[in-house]
């Protein structure tokens, strides 16, 4: 594609592909008004049928990339029967993109209905109905899926597009054999769309399994949008607090804050922490059910709370508008999980921040960082009164922090041997819970 057709492509309005006029009403109704690049590379795409494997950052808008050309498509196929499934990883991302759904068919007869776990009963019966009377399109994490599947009620064996968003984070968490044994629920005859925002082997491979001769679409791979201002500071444990009440205490600017911890233990203390100093903050974490946490998004949303901390829960699934702060308050373990985390500021072509606190435990998976996304995030003084903060040598290729060993002949080992057969229970633990979702 040269780039005069790319620019060209960019400015085309939504009329330009053809939709139906209840596909075209709903689109203006929602306040979309030009196609972004991954729109606008992968609806003609989808509109004639192909097989697409699309790699794009999150905030692209390539959920209703994929969404309204289905939706436009499942209109002229009759008769009541589910004609298409959406897996997504997590019940966040379900919520969000029925919604969407939502929204895009309302001026249309077809139905939707997200599928998954950690709802109260009731929510079993109304799942069993979808899926055994055919809603037209059914949202679901795979675990829960699985769950629906044993029981044999479940009538897929119409489905005409089967669409896999964020696939790497689906792989990452474990589904690969539950999205195999779904697939054997569904006809051979079918159109697949898959999306990720990373491409790595494991998606080329899952891609070789259920894509037939897929057209590619490659947009900024695991690349922050260009709206994001990033920066970082080098700062001990105990400073991080009052490094955050600096950064965002009589900053008016910053109207929504997303701060991220890396355990819910710590997104506790940290709530508590910030509740004490006046600020008006909620905490969500897997340990909060999905009402609990819609509660806190829709006060989030409605700016009755200004700041939200959370786990990776959050890093991706959720579609909230200006997001001014995202805060990184531990380094990610994984790079990718960075470029989501921040991806939830800047979204659809708007600006933001996002800062990160690097501890001596973290420089070397902060460089992992700065390696995925090609460049070097600017690193911030610390306020003067918090004193100094680690050397900047925890930056520096090959550091490890010190007083840990990694020689296997160690008087660790024993210690290791034991994380390991801890961390293999957890595991464990890990995968039966991903099921329930």
């Amino acid at each position: 594609m040269s780039e005069t057709n790319s620019k060209t492509e960019e400015l085309m309005d939504f009329s330009g592909f053809g939709f139906s006029d209840e596909v075209l009403e709903a689109i203006f109704y929602m306040g979309y008004k030009n196609p972004t690049p991954v729109q606008t590379q992968a609806i003609p795409m989808i509109m004639e049928g192909r097989d697409v494997l699309g790699c794009a950052q999150t905030g692209t808008g390539k959920t209703a990339a994929f969404i309204l050309p289905v939706l436009n498509r499942m209109m002229q196929e009759k008769g009541q029967y589910t004609k298409t499934l959406i897996l997504v990883p997590t019940r966040e991302l379900a919520v969000q993109i029925d919604q969407q759904i939502q929204g895009f068919a309302y001026f249309t007869s077809v139905s939707s209905i997200a599928i998954y776990g950690g709802g109260k009963g009731d929510n079993w019966g109304q799942q069993k109905t979808a899926l055994s009377k055919g809603a037209d399109i059914i949202v679901a994490t795979p675990g829960k899926l699985i769950s629906h599947l044993n029981m044999g009620y479940v009538k897929f064996d119409k489905i005409d597009h089967l669409i896999l968003d964020e696939a790497d984070r689906m792989l990452d968490i474990g589904f690969f054999d539950d999205i195999m044994k779904i697939i054997g629920h569904l006809p051979k005859k079918r159109q697949t769309l898959m999306f990720s925002a990373t491409m790595a082997p494991k998606i080329k491979q899952l891609a070789n399994k259920i894509l037939t001769q897929p057209e590619m679409i490659s947009l900024s791979i695991a690349k922050p949008a260009e709206g994001v201002l990033q920066a970082a500071y080098l700062v001990h444990d105990h400073q991080k607090v009052r490094l955050l009440d600096s950064l965002i205490r009589d900053k008016d600017n910053y109207k929504s804050i997303l701060i991220f911890a890396s355990t819910k233990r710590k997104v506790s203390e940290i709530v508590r922490t910030l509740k004490q100093k006046g600020y008006e903050v909620e905490g969500i974490s897997s340990d909060f059910d999905q009402k609990a946490r819609e509660e806190v998004l829709r006060k989030f949303r409605a700016k009755r709370v200004r700041i939200i901390v959370a786990t990776d829960v959050l890093s991706r699934g959720i579609d909230i508008k200006d997001i001014n702060l995202v805060v990184n308050y531990d380094v990610p373990g994984d790079a990718a999980d960075y470029v989501h985390r921040i991806g939830r500021t800047a979204r659809a072509s708007t600006t933001g921040v996002a800062l990160t606190f690097i501890n001596e435990e973290d420089g070397y998976k902060f460089q992992k960082i700065e390696t995925l996304i090609e460049r070097e995030v600017p690193k911030s003084p610390l306020p003067p009164e918090l004193g100094e903060g680690p050397s900047p040598d925890i930056l520096k290729k090959g550091y490890r922090p010190p007083g840990k060993s990694y020689n296997r002949n160690s008087r660790h080992s024993g210690r290791s041997k034991g994380n390991n057969h801890r961390n293999k229970h957890r595991n464990q633990r890990n995968h039966k819970k991903k099921r329930r979702d």
